[in-house]
């Protein structure tokens, strides 16, 4: 039998997530994002999980959607239309199961992470990048668009970076990507695991409803007006501030003692 297509690793409260195709970079066929959506729905379900790092196995992180199977999907007798709309409705589906989460979500990215890879980290809560990772929109090149990876993309980097990388195919290299926003950090490629589960390991400390409370209101206010955000966030943060951990929190704070969470 062949290894799973999805690993699951979990400890210390962190899920480690390893999307284990290498023969294919890591693509993201029908049966990745099927597995994707799958573990991420099963997350949603799992306080004792609060932190999740998605990584790749072999190397590179992934290189966006399986081409061949999306060639195949032209045999139809429309030509693959209905197969391309439902499979770019099924990778936006995931990719929106991912701020939704309650944990934040960490890509452990290497190598390559290019089309609807390089979505998948712009996507992604927090992201480490090895020294020597190329990140690219890069289905120009082939005369395919990065319209659904542009999404997520635009929403990281500013607005003329992610144009000129769209239109151009280029890449841009993990020194860049930090620059621009797209990562948080990069360091060596043998650091790249023990930096992410550090990472990964300070979020996990910290108080998980907060945590769970904030991210949701973190994209909820995004996508408002200022004012509106500001509503929404004030009103988040008079339910936090009733919590009794919150309250222990503050006093442990003040009392410079070690706070006794629940």
């Amino acid at each position: 039998m062949s290894d799973p297509i999805l690993l699951r690793d979990d400890h210390g409260g962190i899920a480690t997530l390893t999307l284990n195709a290498p023969a294919s970079l890591n693509a993201l066929s029908d049966a990745m994002l099927a597995a994707l959506r799958a573990e991420f729905a099963r997350l949603a379900e799992e306080p004792a999980i609060r932190t999740v790092v998605l990584k790749g196995a072999g190397k590179a992180f992934c290189a966006g959607h399986d081409l061949k199977e999306m060639q195949a999907g032209r045999q139809a007798p429309d030509k693959g239309r209905a197969y391309f709309a439902d499979l770019f409705a099924r990778c936006a589906e995931v990719m929106q199961m991912i701020p939704a989460l309650p944990q934040p979500v960490i890509a452990e990215v290497h190598g390559i992470a290019t089309a609807a890879g390089c979505q998948l980290v712009a996507t992604c809560d927090m992201a480490v990048a090895a020294e020597g990772t190329r990140f690219g929109v890069n289905g120009v090149n082939i005369g395919l668009f990065c319209s659904t990876p542009m999404v997520a993309l635009s929403r990281n980097v500013p607005r003329k970076v992610a144009f000129e990388m769209l239109t151009t195919g280029q890449f841009i290299d993990a020194t860049r990507a930090a620059e621009v926003g797209l990562v948080n950090r990069v360091v060596a490629p043998e650091a790249l695991g023990a930096e992410t589960r550090a990472l990964a390991e300070t979020v996990a400390h910290k108080l998980t409803a907060a945590v769970k409370i904030g991210k949701r209101a973190f994209y909820d206010q995004i996508e408002m007006t200022r004012a509106a955000a500001y509503d929404h966030a004030a009103a988040v943060m008079v339910e936090n501030m009733l919590w009794r951990d919150t309250e222990e929190g503050i006093s442990a704070f003040l009392e410079k003692r070690r706070p006794d969470w629940s």
